[in-house]
């Protein structure tokens, strides 16, 4: 049975730790995403599900995908890293892109209530202390109809012991892994539950409020990538779904 992660003991000193390693980090991560396909091909598994025209994108560290979209979408989005947002800001100016990007924290967004039509988070979630309270602050600002897409560790629906070894390894490094499609249906949302790479373990979850039928929305179902396949570009991946 997989080892989901616990709530850590002290939050505030847990997004302390996890700010102040981005901040290092920073000038390579940014580098990293740019140069590594697999990543590249991972975040962009999120574009065909983006609904316009308002987006808002969660923890977009230094706004790879953000530059994929936001020169057809109104692009908005909240970093907790302040030297995120401002490389964000940058690597935005020099692709000649707009977008309104803020400083912030996902348990206390600085929007009104159904504000958007997609709120996106890639590769964060892992990394909120409060999944309850970003869940509910997330679903709060989307509009009826609205996207949540979000992407993330989780274990593979198989139980491969590749893929089992690989989401113990990002427990390992400090994330918090949680069982997603638990917390989506504590909410009353249908969701959809792709493997997009990771032998299983980075998963790609969608679900849609429905005007008039509470948080509800597209039919759950898990489908998969080939194992770890890689794009030779960052043009949006052909998702090979099966149904399990």
């Amino acid at each position: 049975m997989p080892e989901y992660s616990e709530a850590p003991k002290d939050p505030a000193a847990f997004t302390q730790r996890f700010d102040h390693f981005y901040t290092r980090f920073k000038p390579v991560y940014d580098l990293l995403v740019r140069a590594l396909l697999v990543w590249k091909t991972w975040l962009c598994c999120a574009l065909p599900h983006l609904k316009g025209p308002r987006i808002l994108e969660v923890s977009f560290a230094t706004g790879y995908l953000m530059t994929q979209y936001a020169g057809r979408l109104e692009s908005h989005g909240v970093d907790l890293n302040e030297r995120m947002v401002a490389i964000a800001r940058e690597n935005l100016r020099k692709r000649g892109l707009r977008g309104e990007l803020r400083q912030g924290n996902v348990e206390s967004l600085p929007y009104p209530d159904s504000f958007f039509d997609t709120v996106l988070s890639t590769m964060a979630f892992s990394g909120y202390p409060d999944a309850r309270k970003a869940l509910g602050e997330m679903l709060r600002v989307l509009m009826p109809d609205g996207h949540l897409v979000l992407i993330d560790v989780n274990y593979p629906a198989d139980g491969n012991r590749i893929g089992t070894r690989l989401t113990d390894l990002w427990k390992r490094a400090g994330d918090l892994v949680r069982d997603m499609g638990a917390l989506l249906r504590e909410r009353g949302l249908n969701y959809s539950d792709e493997e997009i790479g990771g032998r299983g373990s980075i998963r790609l979850y969608v679900a849609t409020r429905q005007a008039g039928r509470g948080e509800a929305g597209i039919g759950h179902k898990v489908s998969a990538l080939p194992h770890d396949a890689i794009n030779t570009s960052v043009q949006i991946p052909n998702v090979h779904r099966t149904s399990r």
